[in-house]
């Protein structure tokens, strides 16, 4: 098995654990929100998505660009070799906001978003296919947080964020006033 698939398989086994947290939740349940400027589930879910569409377009293009031998990234890689959770350690604040374009906007019940964050992997494994057999560390398109990612560090993003936002889920889940029914 290669890199590429290693590191999407885990991107699979992150996203079925943020589903099978929310996968019994009423449309209740999903819409609670502590405080006004908490997320509430479905907002989460719907975050989830927008992020995971914007980082695999961009690694799209970045490797179509190197493909093309017209690569959009040609600055210093300030994070190469490093993981995704030591460069989110050194780029990150303790409470980062989400860029606009990730922030939920659009609304929608519950089983929309589980079905729509479920469709990412397959758009995931399609970019695995075009990339499979490509140096990933030369595929680089700088996250607006972090800088500069290559391909692998962005997948891994991909895990580390499903796995940061099923925390805040289970976080919310477990409120002493989050709706039983």
């Amino acid at each position: 098995m290669n890199a590429t698939t290693l590191l999407i398989g885990d991107v699979a086994s992150a996203r079925l654990q943020v589903l099978q947290s929310v996968g019994r939740l009423s449309e209740r349940q999903a819409a609670f929100k502590p405080k006004q400027d908490c997320w509430s589930i479905n907002e989460i879910l719907e975050h989830l998505v927008l992020a995971e569409l914007s980082g695999v377009s961009k690694v799209w293009a970045a490797a179509e660009g190197v493909k093309a031998l017209h690569p959009v990234w040609s600055g210093e890689h300030t994070n190469a070799g490093l993981n995704i959770e030591e460069i989110v350690q050194r780029t990150w604040k303790e409470k980062e906001a989400a860029p606009p374009a990730s922030r939920p906007h659009i609304g929608g019940p519950l089983g929309y978003w589980v079905e729509a964050f479920a469709l990412g992997q397959h758009l995931l494994e399609s970019l695995g296919r075009r990339i499979e057999y490509m140096d990933l560390t030369k595929i680089v398109y700088p996250h607006v947080l972090c800088g500069p990612l290559d391909a692998m560090q962005r997948i891994e993003f991909l895990r580390f964020h499903m796995d940061r936002h099923r925390g805040q889920i289970e976080r919310l889940v477990d409120l002493p006033d989050f709706p039983r029914v």
